[in-house]
């Protein structure tokens, strides 16, 4: 049995000495801007010359968020394509592009792309098994220099940007954003002052609600979820406000003066609103009821907001505040190593 100790989270060289997880998310604005130095995005706009495709097919981790960023502005069709082998009708007329940060994984999609005449754009972590596969003349590849999802997701959406398929990404701006979450989150800030450790004293010895509004504001709630389950070892449960009112409604209130020993530890519900700050009124709405009801049950409520920059930057900084906060969990619940 593992039990939360809040004491450990203003424990300043223990966090150091089992915060592995702390350090690599640290390094989240760091990787980036050494792939925004490495590589030049626009390099696809010059390789393709003006060329419009019928249609944008993303391959690989993370294409479903290059989709959920692109798609309300993009002017053809792009699909996120879950395998490794392309659908059949893809062809010369359109843009294949590969997030190969595990290379030996879409080799094969690179061969075929090529080998239909696709303009292809790869975006890996560095020369190696995709150099030798993606050789055409409407071909370019980007060596992004980590093997971080996000940050090949990031760096694709900015190609796509060049060809006014995606919106402003600012590659750099994204950077600056995460350093600053870091800073804000850092194990050196003291609970109380530190939103990630607030949270995850809010979250402690509880079956974790999540919800986001918007589109992206929902594909980080579910990543959040992974997080969370990985360090808890609990339930957790990434929905809809339709989805989680029902379950607000038959939440018990806890007894606070409730004996642990005598009764046997309790686990209520906890609530995570991740905000983007969407101006869609319905999205306010939904936030607004799940709060209310959250405060009319007793149900701990943590909200983690980010409403600055672009689609990418506030996925980005919503993201990675949460799982800040996860990491801080486990770290509460001496579970870092698992984290």
């Amino acid at each position: 049995m593992f039990e939360f100790d809040d004491s450990r989270l203003d424990d300043v060289d223990w966090l150091l000495r089992r915060g592995q997880r702390l350090r690599h998310l640290a390094l989240a604005g760091s990787r980036l801007r050494q792939a925004v130095a490495a590589a030049d995005p626009s390099a696809l706009a010059r390789a393709a010359d003006g060329f419009r495709p019928r249609a944008v097919i993303a391959l690989g981790p993370e294409a479903r968020l290059m989709r959920a960023v692109a798609e309300p502005t993009c002017p053809v069709p792009l699909v996120a394509w879950p395998t490794s082998r392309l659908p059949a009708w893809v062809g010369s007329l359109d843009l294949v592009v590969v997030l190969a940060s595990q290379p030996e994984v879409m080799v094969e999609a690179i061969e075929q792309a090529v080998r239909r005449g696709a303009v292809t754009f790869v975006v890996a972590p560095q020369p190696g098994a995709v150099a030798e596969h993606a050789v055409g003349r409407s071909t370019v590849s980007l060596w992004t220099g980590s093997d971080d999802h996000f940050v090949a997701a990031v760096m694709a959406l900015a190609g796509l940007e060049s060809l006014g398929l995606a919106p402003p990404v600012a590659p750099a701006r994204v950077a600056d954003s995460l350093d600053q979450v870091a800073e804000q989150c850092s194990p050196h800030v003291a609970l109380g002052s530190n939103p990630a450790k607030d949270a995850a004293v809010c979250l402690a010895d509880t079956v974790p609600l999540i919800w986001g509004g918007s589109v992206l504001a929902a594909r980080a709630s579910r990543r959040l979820a992974e997080a969370l389950r990985q360090v808890t070892h609990r339930t957790v449960l990434a929905a809809d406000a339709s989805e989680l009112l029902p379950v607000l409604t038959g939440a018990t209130r806890q007894d606070l003066f409730a004996d642990p020993f005598d009764d046997g530890p309790s686990q209520g519900l906890s609530l995570v609103c991740l905000d983007d700050d969407s101006p869609d009124p319905l999205i306010e709405r939904s936030r607004r009821q799940l709060s209310d009801l959250a405060d009319r049950h007793g149900v701990r409520l943590a909200t983690v907001r980010h409403g600055q920059g672009g689609a990418v930057e506030r996925y980005a900084c919503l993201l990675q505040r949460g799982l800040f906060g996860a990491a801080y969990l486990g770290l509460g619940l001496n579970r870092a190593a698992e984290a």
